[in-house]
């Protein structure tokens, strides 16, 4: 499984446990990974992809771009794709929530990986169905989270 991590100096000591959370959510969902990449930026380059892809003005905390997601049989191969995360966001998205900046870089992941692997969130029945699983997943990668910075 080729997690490939791209951060300043400052990010680098999170490759290891990002590599083993990405591996986490798959073997969790029941799905085998391909080729993953997460870059770890900030808002100004959140707000450019943001615009450049999806058309919204705006920064946003991540985004992903799923390789095969419109191939028919996407649910049956390896998950492969790329996740975009401001640490901006990690930071200001923690202290707003009353948690650790680990703890929300997991929740950010753990959210990208999902909608890698096929989940969706724009119906209200999806969003519940992917918060229970983020919940899950965050829940059983408690020692990940730790090695993120968590409290």
């Amino acid at each position: 499984m080729p997690v490939t991590i791209v951060s300043t100096a400052a990010h680098r000591r999170l490759s290891v446990p990002l590599r083993a959370l990405v591996a986490l959510v798959l073997k969790l969902e029941g799905r085998r990974a391909g080729e993953i990449g997460i870059r770890l930026t900030d808002d100004a380059e959140l707000r450019e992809v943001n615009r450049r892809w999806r058309g919204i003005d705006r920064a946003t905390d991540v985004i992903s771009f799923a390789y095969d997601e419109n191939e028919p049989d996407a649910v049956k191969r390896p998950v492969g794709g790329d996740l975009v995360i401001s640490m901006d966001r990690v930071r200001a998205q923690a202290k707003r929530y009353r948690d650790s900046e680990g703890a929300e870089l997991a929740r950010l992941v753990i959210h990208g990986v999902l909608h890698l692997g096929g989940h969706d969130h724009a119906r209200p029945s999806e969003r519940t169905r992917m918060r229970k699983r983020e919940d899950a997943i965050l829940k059983a990668a408690r020692p990940l989270v730790k090695r993120l910075g968590a409290k």
